[in-house]
């Protein structure tokens, strides 16, 4: 069967549960052996087939029992609600992982890692993101908030900010790495503060990130 050609590109921003750096970019285990994150995603410029997704957002939350690769997990897909029915398609079948090679993509990973899929929502996704002070934020009236800022030195209280680079990643290249505070009122609850986050400049396909 074809896969339909689709690509988005535009900034990110993650927040965990995670200690700062978060071992899973490391291959390793979860500070407290469970993961739970919220992502959003502003699309500059997207397609799926025919169907353009430029300006169009995505929010996402999930929850781990244990280390994502183990499985088990459950994902609430949040869609702009400024997407058109097609538009709606398309970007709820990128991020099932739909006509994407395996293990290419997080989308297509993370969702494969799922034992449960809320049914998606269709809301106004709130979105910002400073790459250079690592300001930002992803808002979700009554879903999700998630608020980002720079690490800060716990000596003399200056930012300290840190890039990391993945040569083979499934979601960025390289990544500004912030402090993250999030909270969600469900289904999938998240409260946390002063935890692990991500910003990166996201730019991948049905066959992954492009480098």
């Amino acid at each position: 069967m074809a896969h339909t050609d689709w690509m988005i590109r535009g900034p990110e921003i993650a927040s965990c549960n995670c200690s700062y750096g978060c071992p899973c970019q490391f291959n390793a285990l979860p500070t407290d052996g469970t993961c739970r994150a919220a992502v959003g995603i502003q699309i500059e410029k997207g397609h799926y087939g025919e169907v353009i997704l430029d300006g169009l957002r995505l929010a996402a939350t999930a929850a781990w029992p244990g280390p994502i690769h183990m499985g088990h997990g459950e994902i609430q897909p949040i869609v702009d609600e400024r997407a058109t029915p097609e538009q709606r398609e398309a970007l709820l079948k990128i991020m099932s992982g739909q006509d994407t090679e395996p293990g290419a993509t997080f989308f297509q990973v993370f969702r494969s890692m799922c034992d449960t899929v809320h049914p998606p929502m269709f809301k106004k996704i709130d979105f910002k993101a400073d790459m250079k002070s690592c300001d930002g934020h992803v808002s979700v009236p009554g879903v999700v908030e998630v608020k980002t800022e720079a690490i800060r030195n716990p000596v003399t209280g200056l930012p300290h900010h840190a890039k990391v680079s993945l040569r083979q990643g499934f979601e960025y290249t390289e990544a500004e790495y912030a402090s993250g505070s999030t909270k969600s009122a469900g289904p999938i609850v998240l409260n946390t503060v002063g935890k692990h986050a991500h910003m990166a400049m996201l730019h991948i396909t049905g066959q992954g990130v492009v480098r």
